[in-house]
């Protein structure tokens, strides 16, 4: 029986070929210079930050020329699948303004998940074996770890190569029978033979890279588990990428020490490779030192981190477009948004990640809204992550309004105390009727030392004679009048000429009427607050004094 017979009859007799697969996914004629860019998870665990700064560069490459960006969720390590990660990408995609435009279940090239394309996997893999560039390996692990173990302690390089490639050369009868046996056994691809040599590759990042080319002969498909026997990584993507006919990848450069593997796969099976663009990693100052954004030690890692904050998108994409390049960093964030990423200008060190840096971008953006717009977006934040706080803005939609206002334009322009959503509860939440945290009576140690029959006083006579003018300096001058009613001496002058005179002057008043009305020694102006609260809402706030 031929060779080729022999492989055959290894998989599905109804098993389509490689140029059925072709025909499926015809090259896209896309116009010159278009470029298709995917992003491709794995649902392993949470989306990390890193994975959306290369998306947000993946996306707008596409974009920027015309072409297509989809994401391919690449789940062929089935031991290592969190449940529901993969549906957590899909919210997190749609939320982050990097919805792709292709992936399950839209788009021609499809499916997207790995784990739905085994079908494919297996033709190019009965290719490679047709034509001797792939082999069977029957070695169990005991024999892999035996051979990992003498390799070290040789100091060879670790892998399955020369004489522990037990398998390589396995006569073709003996691996049929072995596989009629039905012995578990993977697929190998075979590996040019001899001595690496090195190689260059092109990088759209780095440039010119040079390196030693792979000699291991790695596993491209895995044996068979539950009826099914899906790649491992390394030979799935180049088969993807060629059939959804991606032109440009850009990925960790963790990938880089693996491009000379791609690249023989990409040859053994007549593909033309794509470009590819390897980014570093997102860095951390540690101390003295810097490391990378770690998902086991910084909660900033995971991008849910920045839907729970309520970070504006716009914003969070201005941030992240700006650490791939720095030109980006201090324009506003409309014109962020609309300048072009470029490759060219995405430095070989990893870039920082700084949260203040992305405050601040964030309250600049912010500051741009509208208080409609600010009110919406933190009612939307809020239904999703501050249920309490949600059921709080909507019952009382004109009192968070007027707090928007306040937060927008302060005294004229806007406060920019606002980073996140999530800042306005803490920021102007007390607006709210029941927002405020009370002071606990006249003996609250917020109101530095005061005498609390004193301050019952105040309490007593600012309510009784309160007025809720229109105008802020006769608002004020009842401030003032309170003052002197209760004896606040003006100056530390005044202080020694009148010993009984309390010390401080009007702000000690108006701290007491600020922490009744706030729960807060420092707030927006008072006159604005008083404004947005309302006559009864002011007095009412005054109850645990009186």
């Amino acid at each position: 029986m031929p060779e080729s017979d022999l492989v055959d009859s290894w998989f599905p007799a109804d098993l389509p070929s490689p140029r059925d697969w072709e025909d499926r996914y015809p090259h896209r004629g896309l116009p010159p210079g278009a470029e298709v860019t995917r992003f491709a998870p794995s649902p392993t665990g949470s989306l990390h930050l890193g994975g959306v700064y290369v998306a947000t560069l993946a996306r707008d490459l596409a974009h920027r020329t015309g072409g297509a960006y989809l994401v391919r969720i690449e789940d062929t390590d089935q031991t290592r699948q969190v449940a529901g990660a993969a549906e957590d990408f899909d919210r997190l995609f749609a939320h982050l303004g990097l919805t792709p435009d292709e992936a399950d279940p839209d788009g021609r090239y499809g499916p997207y998940r790995q784990s739905d394309r085994e079908r494919i996997y297996l033709s190019y893999a009965r290719e490679l074996l047709r034509r001797g560039r792939a082999y069977p390996c029957f070695c169990p692990p005991e024999a892999l770890a035996r051979a990992a173990e003498e390799q070290r302690g040789s100091r060879s390089p670790l892998g399955y190569y020369g004489r522990w490639a037990a398998c390589r050369n396995l006569d073709p009868a003996e691996a049929d029978r072995r596989v009629r046996a039905g012995e578990p056994y993977v697929v190998r691809f075979r590996c040019p033979q001899g001595i690496p040599g090195r190689v260059r590759f092109a990088d759209r990042v780095r440039g010119a890279v040079t390196m030693l080319d792979n000699g291991n002969d790695a596993v491209v498909l895995k044996s068979e588990a539950d009826g099914h026997r899906l790649p491992t990584y390394h030979f799935a993507h180049v088969v993807d990428d060629h059939l959804m006919r991606v032109t440009l990848v850009v990925r960790g450069d963790e990938w880089l020490s693996s491009l000379p593997l791609h690249r023989q796969l990409h040859e053994a099976l007549d593909f033309e490779p794509p470009a590819y663009a390897h980014v570093s990693p997102l860095m951390k100052v540690d101390g003295a030192s810097r490391r990378k954004l770690s998902k086991r030690k910084d909660p900033e890692s995971a991008a849910a981190f920045y839907l729970a904050a309520g970070y504006p998108v716009e914003a969070l994409q201005h941030y992240l477009r700006g650490l791939a390049n720095s030109r980006l960093s201090d324009l506003p964030t409309e014109k962020a948004l609309a300048e072009p990423v470029r490759l060219a200008e995405i430095g070989t060190a990893g870039p920082m990640v700084d949260a203040a840096k992305l405050r601040s971008i964030s309250r600049e953006y912010i500051s741009t809204l509208t208080p409609e717009e600010v009110l919406a977006a933190v009612l939307a934040w809020a239904a999703a992550h501050d249920r309490a706080f949600h059921r709080l803005l909507d019952g009382h939609r004109e009192a968070a309004l007027a707090a928007a206002r306040i937060a927008q334009f302060g005294t004229g322009s806007p406060r920019k105390e606002l980073a996140c959503w999530s800042d306005f509860r803490q920021a102007y939440g007390f607006l709210l009727p029941g927002g405020q945290v009370p002071v606990a009576g006249p003996e609250d140690r917020a109101f530095g030392g005061l005498d609390p029959r004193l301050v019952r006083a105040l309490a007593r006579d600012f309510t009784a004679s309160y007025r809720h003018d229109t105008d802020p300096d006769r608002w004020f001058d009842q401030l003032r009048e309170l003052a002197e009613r209760h004896g606040f001496a003006r100056s530390v002058a005044a202080l020694r000429q009148a010993p009984d005179a309390h010390p401080g002057s009007v702000r000690d008043v108006a701290n007491v009427v600020r922490l009744c009305l706030t729960g807060r020694s420092q707030s927006p102006d008072l006159f604005q607050i008083v404004r947005a609260l309302g006559a009864d809402e002011v007095v009412a706030r005054f109850g645990p004094l009186l």
